[in-house]
């Protein structure tokens, strides 16, 4: 369950939610709750069901069991009017009406008859607070993606919502808008105290959005926690594949002092600090950002606990970064800087020592 603080409440609580459908696909959220104000982003892989959640909760779909408590109160999404005009929805694709960004914006204010001063005052301060103002006028198909989006995001804020769902949104953007953007949401939703919901693919979109973070795998909610307890001890392989554990590896603990464990692998013994028992099969997940690089001469450089030597099989781009396949006692990834791969002189077939702390592998028990 995600940790609460205790200045917070939970305005949203899912608990044994199940949905089904036609094909066989089954949702299952055994125990989830976000608190007021703060923002909570949906990841996992594609095919997860991380849309059919937000589905459930906006009520567009019912689920065949479980209930959902808003405010306190239980509540049927899809029969709760007054639940559902607490709620704003943003998809990934904008799906503006053929009318002015300014009408756009006013659409739902208009719908709950708000005052035509009030809708003047209350969209031209959205426009402003997304940058969009000077195109109130413009019609809403001949916006570019991000400004788009930057409409819709604003239809949705402008009705203050108790519950902002956002499907994900930044997807369909080129990068330097998408970053823009999420720039822009992050500090509109932090300072409005927006509750938010969020599903994304995207890591970092995740690490940057999410005050927690929730994760389902085939349809199944696996963990949720803060980012730096997902990412950085993820429950299990599965998880862990998904938020970049490159190498994980299968061993048995042999040797235990304190926390220092050694552990009997199939290419040999290595070190990682857990609280595993003696004779107990574990995972060793390492991130492939903790993995040092050396050539083989440079042994006598390398102070970390574990030394594994082996040869280039791919090197690949990674954003900025490359990323080195390894196969040498036990397969590894590392992640290092272009210049890095050329002071190396490294290549396929090249030979490399890698290195990497006890201290940066995540342990993982087997059931």
């Amino acid at each position: 369950m995600i940790a609460t603080n205790a200045d917070n409440h939970p305005i949203l609580q899912i608990h044994n939610l199940e949905y089904q459908r036609e094909d066989q696909f089954r949702l299952q959220i055994p125990d989830l709750k976000i608190n007021s104000g703060e923002v909570l982003a949906v990841i996992g892989p594609n095919g997860a069901g991380k849309t059919t959640l937000l589905m459930l909760i906006s009520g567009i779909l019912t689920p065949n069991k479980g209930e959902i408590r808003f405010a306190g109160k239980h509540i049927e999404p899809s029969r709760d009017l007054k639940y559902r005009r607490q709620i704003a929805m943003v998809m990934q694709s904008s799906l503006l009406l053929h009318s002015s960004v300014f009408e756009n914006v006013a659409t739902g204010l208009r719908f709950r008859g708000i005052g035509t001063q009030t809708i003047q005052t209350e969209v031209e301060d959205w426009l402003k607070k997304l940058g969009i103002f000077h195109l109130k006028k413009r019609q809403g198909q001949k916006l570019s993606g991000g400004e788009a989006q930057r409409a819709s995001l604003a239809r949705a804020l402008v009705l203050k919502p108790s519950l902002l769902l956002m499907d994900e949104p930044f997807g369909a953007l080129d990068n330097p808008t998408r970053v823009s953007l999420l720039e822009d949401i992050k500090q509109l939703l932090y300072t409005t105290g927006t509750t938010t919901i969020f599903v994304t693919h995207d890591l970092d979109e995740a690490l940057f959005l999410g005050k927690h973070i929730a994760v389902l795998v085939n349809g199944e909610l696996r963990q949720t926690g803060t980012p730096e307890q997902v990412f950085n001890a993820p429950i299990d392989s599965q998880v862990a594949s998904f938020v970049g554990v490159e190498t994980i590896i299968s061993g048995r603990v042999i040797e235990k002092n304190e926390r220092l464990l050694t552990v009997e692998t199939n290419g040999g013994r290595l070190k990682a600090v857990g609280n595993a028992a003696l004779n107990r099969n574990i995972l060793l997940c390492l991130r492939p950002e903790d993995v040092t690089l050396f050539s083989q001469a440079d042994i006598g450089l390398s102070s970390t606990t574990n030394h594994i030597s082996g040869k280039v099989t791919r090197i690949s781009p990674q954003g900025s970064l490359l990323k080195i396949s390894i196969d040498g006692a036990v397969p590894l990834v590392a992640l290092v800087t272009r210049s890095s791969v050329k002071e190396l002189g490294l290549e396929v077939g090249a030979p490399v020592l890698a290195a990497f702390k006890a201290s940066a592998v995540h342990v993982i028990e087997k059931n």
